[in-house]
């Protein structure tokens, strides 16, 4: 099986294709606007916009794992997630339809659902709250045209909750890495819950949709189970670390003003800060998603939520390190 996998140079992607490697049935290749600092070999470099490029290295291939995307959440121009997210998404089918390729896996968001939803599933209505989130969501519903007109191909989405892992260096981390500093202070009472999905986890489910999903038009959400509260993150931290994490607390509305006052701040100097409201918001906010049918499609997690975390730990904060 020939897999090409677009934008595999990030930290999903150098651990997508290092797990499909393994198998000596799969011949992989990356395709990426910037070069692979682990998989070099592979990679052919090329932008997700660029049709004919795509044309050109997608040939012979089998299956194409969609994984490119503007995700940080101030990117600038906002033009940027709609360009590459919902742009590339149709030069990719273009390309794709070109050298009659009709199995496609491809990474959206749990971020089309919005904030503090009820556990929303597959079916849930959309509602995203940013760009991110808007142009997702987008990107799916071209995928939903193509498909009403392309009913013999094989599409998998799979929207997963937020991703963390040892490499990582998103929200996650800079949460954990504050919390593991002693210098981490708590926005509002930290009882809200975060649907996460370990990287060893989401890998080993896309592989799994690669290779037993291979008809019809597929929806998954990711997130592994039981779901921790932003409390539940600093207790396992402290545990795992063996250090004593203050529980310092400071009421939501102030949390805000103060993501306001560093909105501003960027604003005027032009620098992209840690700190911001769209960050205090997401932080405090219930991000918990089902993700039942997922758990029930015969995929079996290789890892506990609570032993990833450890992993991600142990190898980014522990003393010896």
């Amino acid at each position: 099986m020939k897999i090409a996998v677009i934008g595999g140079s990030g930290f999903v992607g150098t651990r997508l294709i290092s797990l499909l490697k393994q198998d000596s049935a799969c011949e992989v290749c990356n395709i990426d606007i910037q070069q692979s600092p682990v998989h070099a070999n592979i990679t052919r470099i090329a932008n997700v916009l660029d049709t004919k490029a795509l044309r050109e290295h997608l040939t012979g291939s089998d299956v194409v794992v969609l994984l490119a995307a503007e995700h940080r959440d101030d990117v600038t121009p906002v033009s940027l997630y709609y360009d590459v997210n919902v742009e590339g998404m149709r030069s990719t089918l273009q390309a794709m339809e070109y050298n009659k390729i009709k199995r496609l896996v491809f990474t959206s968001s749990v971020a089309i659902y919005g904030l503090d939803k009820q556990e929303p599933d597959e079916l849930a209505p959309t509602d995203p709250f940013n760009d991110y989130g808007k142009s997702k969501w987008q990107a799916e519903q071209v995928l939903q045209a193509w498909y009403a007109d392309h009913p013999d191909w094989n599409i998998n989405i799979v929207r997963p909750t937020v991703i963390f892992g040892e490499g990582n260096r998103g929200n996650v981390f800079n949460l954990l890495r504050q919390i593991a500093s002693g210098r981490f202070m708590m926005i509002g009472k930290g009882h809200n819950q975060k649907s996460m999905s370990y990287i060893g986890n989401i890998t080993a489910f896309v592989e799994f949709l690669i290779k037993e999903k291979i008809s019809g038009y597929n929806v998954y959400n990711y997130g592994d189970k039981p779901d921790f509260t932003t409390a539940d993150l600093v207790y396992h931290t402290g545990m795992i670390l063996n250090r004593k994490i203050p529980a310092i607390h400071i009421p939501y509305w102030l949390g805000m003003l103060g993501g306001y006052g560093f909105d501003l701040l960027a604003r005027v100097t032009g620098r992209k800060l840690n700190i911001s409201s769209v960050r205090v918001k997401k932080f405090c906010a219930v991000t918990k998603y089902n993700s039942e049918k997922a758990m029930c499609s015969g995929f079996v997690p290789p890892y506990p939520l609570q032993d990833g975390l450890k992993r991600m730990l142990l190898e980014e904060f522990s003393a010896k390190k």
